[in-house]
């Protein structure tokens, strides 16, 4: 069939790649083992089942997104290396988790020992993973650590470097501390309040009706630390039941892309008034809304980028295998940006303990209907779904290539009128890159069966952003 020719094309050349990599290395040849699972049982199907093609049509993808990102690592001199390797990690991730999702689907359809087959592959890898990944990045630190010059030393050999890159990047890499901790090394769990730091003064950087957010430091990691005004539950045995039950779910859900959540911290836990707090990642430029308001320049290749951040969270969020769930209120203030503009979903982690302390108010951005899907302003009790998160999640998209606020001005009657009965869009620059327009069309789609799901917008986005990076190169 003419949907197994670019399959066979796309074995063949992650196979060639992954034998010439020059990074990365144990991350890419065990996607190209994984890869070459795949092989003998695409070759035993004989019945071409709708189920079977979409699946096989979502392997297509997953398998140019694997090859584009191992491509990534055949030729890069050394610095090269170590300027990407900090921002792929995630990707290897979610390019072996959208294998898994395709080994899923067709384990449906297939015969009991052909899913064996792929079972035999799959079925260690988490583990895997973690351990190439840690190969991986000592490789990286040696690296790291052979390019750790003085500023002195890149002056004098200016000529010498200056063919292989920039004098940009080799601060980037002089200031980068080596064998810095990774998030994930730290454990989520109740914190003591003389494990905090305070920036000084003790000024909130954000004020809300039931919140005080101040910035600080624990283990070394730049924090927000959010206190609670008024909690509305003040037992701490309660919060601290609450807490631990969610930390155990809270594992799946980890990712470069989500909002790192620390713990939380009780002070005067013994006593009639004890002060509750939940220490989270600090993200410097505040929340995707605040950028796309502010003066910042955003290129195209930055929105693109932008937009693959924000869907990578979507996915983690969307596709854990043990309990996958939707965010449930999603909106473009629930989205967090770092200092290099890196995405992260927030707003959900550690939110039954949060709803244990925070007073209900009414969510400013959430009360318009402009993230309501055409199915939901037809009809008052359909119910919150995946569908309606991704037609939510184009409309964010929609405001990272334009910078605006979605619906402006328009009145909730408006915008049932427009959206549900004139099945209106609202348009993209006409400078937007037609692919990426593409997608996020598909994500606003009229018809929730059109959506793509999460997994294949990642696939795509990720191929669009790859694009646009050769254009620019």
């Amino acid at each position: 069939m003419d949907i197994l020719e670019p399959i066979w094309s796309a074995f063949s050349g992650i196979y060639t790649l992954a034998e010439n990599v020059k990074a990365n290395k144990k991350r890419c040849q065990r996607i190209s083992v994984r890869v070459k699972a795949f092989e003998d049982v695409v070759k035993s199907i004989t019945e071409f089942s709708p189920q079977v093609e979409k699946a096989l049509g979502e392997l297509i993808l997953t398998l140019d997104s694997a090859q584009k990102l191992i491509e990534k690592y055949t030729a890069a001199n050394l610095v090269e290396r170590i300027l990407k390797s900090g921002s792929h990690g995630d990707e290897f991730d979610t390019v072996s988790e959208r294998l898994n999702d395709a080994y899923q689907v067709l384990c449906v359809a297939l015969q009991s020992e052909q899913r064996e087959m792929l079972y035999e592959v799959f079925k260690q890898r988490e583990k895997e993973d973690e351990m190439d990944g840690k190969e991986d990045d000592t490789e990286m630190t040696k690296c790291e650590e052979k390019l750790n010059l003085s500023l002195e030393t890149f002056k004098q050999s200016s000529l010498v470097f200056s063919s292989l890159f920039t004098k940009a990047d080799f601060y980037d890499i002089a200031e980068r501390p080596l064998n810095k901790p990774s998030f994930s090394s730290v454990a989520v769990r109740q914190i003591k309040p003389d494990e905090l730091k305070y920036e000084h003064p003790k000024k909130p950087f954000r004020t809300t009706a039931s919140s005080e957010l101040y910035k600080g430091e624990y283990q070394g990691f730049p924090v927000a630390i959010k206190r609670y005004i008024n909690p509305m539950n003040t037992s701490a045995r309660d919060v601290k039941s609450i807490f631990n039950k969610e930390v155990d779910t809270m594992k799946q859900f980890e990712s470069t892309n989500i909002l790192r959540m620390f713990g939380i911290c009780i002070q005067d836990e013994n006593g009639p008034h004890p002060q509750f707090f939940i220490i989270m990642e600090y993200c410097e430029k505040g929340s995707l809304r605040q950028v796309l308001d502010s003066d910042y320049t955003l290129t195209w290749i930055r929105k693109a980028h932008m937009c693959l951040d924000a869907a990578r969270g979507l996915y983690r969020l969307h596709n854990t295998e043990e309990k996958w769930k939707v965010h449930g209120s999603i909106n473009s203030s629930k989205f967090l940006v770092t200092k290099d503009y890196t995405v992260k979903l927030g707003g959900f982690r550690l939110s039954k303990t949060e709803t244990s302390l925070k007073r209900q108010t009414e969510d400013r951005a959430m009360r318009s209907l402009c993230y309501y899907c055409p199915e939901k302003l037809h009809n008052a009790s359909f119910s919150y779904c995946k569908e309606w998160e991704m037609y939510s999640f184009g409309i964010i998209l929609w405001e990272i290539v334009t910078c605006k606020n979605p619906f402006e001005g328009f009145s909730d009657e408006e915008i049932y009128q427009k959206v549900y009965k004139e099945k209106y869009r609202e348009q993209l620059p006409d400078d937007c890159p037609a692919e990426l327009g593409q997608l996020i069309n598909e994500c606003r789609a009229y018809d929730g069966f059109q959506r793509p799901s999460a997994g294949v917008l990642l696939d795509k986005l990720r191929s669009v952003v790859t694009q646009m990076e050769e254009q620019q190169d």
